[in-house]
């Protein structure tokens, strides 16, 4: 994937490294009732566990940025995404002005291990997420190793696809797309609202996709074997695939993102068309 020398966005928190205690580290208040209030829950030292955590490194996002600001990332991975980001922002700007629409542009927020957001407190464990009450991108790079050595999908556009994806959600929270599947699945079954989930989780595939068919276009971004990797890393994460891997029971009904050739069938349908209108996964059509 060629992305080297292309345009960084404006909109990258780097909030990486930020540690509760460490030599040269300062606990910010909000660090330091998190270690309270774990103290009380365990009958510890406030002051031992201060300690404990120093020897451990354990990172946990406790800063405030008001103005959203703070410096541009300087190591490949965060210049990645800054730049995966910017190349999102002049697709998404073009192809919603076509529209008639205003494109409001995502922030990404790059975290280590853990992160506040307007959807609450969040450990990398959840892995990449998009929060409609403050229209971020949240991503703990390290999720690209895990993508490459646990999933078996390594590769630049791979990694592009992550974060285009959750853009795509972005996106479908312009729209209203969003609000209106949450208004559906309240006092659906719980298969009703993963059944909604799954065509939420395709239709954003589908729009990460668009994005690589217009960058491509615009951009010649794409390299041979990139669809490849993009393809694999959707079919690596498909919910299917992730029960057999954990040892479980294949379990449709409960899946909420989709099967693992759904989630490549949607994405290459991006990819080929570049068209928003072949993104409606919620037309009734099989997936």
């Amino acid at each position: 994937m060629r992305w080297r020398g292309e345009r960084e966005s404006d909109n990258v928190e780097d909030r990486r490294g930020v540690s509760l205690g460490g030599p040269g580290v300062a606990v910010s208040g909000a660090g330091v009732l998190l270690v309270v209030a774990l103290a009380l829950l365990t009958g510890q030292n406030p002051l031992t566990l201060l300690e404990q955590l120093s020897s451990t490194q354990v990172s946990v996002d406790t800063r405030s940025q008001p103005d959203g600001s703070s410096a541009p990332p300087s190591d490949e991975l965060g210049q990645f995404a800054s730049i995966v980001l910017a190349s999102t922002e002049d697709v998404w700007h073009e192809l919603l002005n076509a529209r008639g629409q205003e494109y409001r542009e995502p922030h990404l927020v790059l975290f280590s291990d853990a992160v506040e957001s307007a959807c609450g407190y969040t450990t990398a464990a959840v892995g990449p997420f998009y929060c409609p009450n403050d229209a971020k991108v949240y991503l703990d790079v390290s999720f690209f190793n895990e993508l490459a050595q646990r999933f078996g999908a390594p590769g630049d556009f791979a990694q592009a696809y992550v974060i285009a994806h959750e853009v795509g959600h972005h996106v479908q929270n312009l729209l209203g797309i969003a609000e209106r599947v949450r208004r559906a699945q309240e006092g659906a079954s719980a298969e009703e609202a993963n059944a909604l989930s799954v065509r939420l989780e395709l239709q954003a595939d589908c729009l990460a996709g668009v994005w690589g068919f217009h960058a491509n276009q615009t951009r010649h971004l794409l390299e041979p074997g990139d669809v490849d990797d993009g393809l694999n890393a959707a079919a690596a994460i498909g919910d299917d695939r992730l029960q057999r891997n954990a040892g479980r029971r294949v379990q449709p009904e409960s899946w909420t993102h989709g099967s693992s050739a759904m989630r490549s069938r949607w994405l290459r349908n991006g990819l080929e068309s570049g068209d928003m209108t072949r993104c409606d996964t919620f037309s009734g059509m099989p997936l």
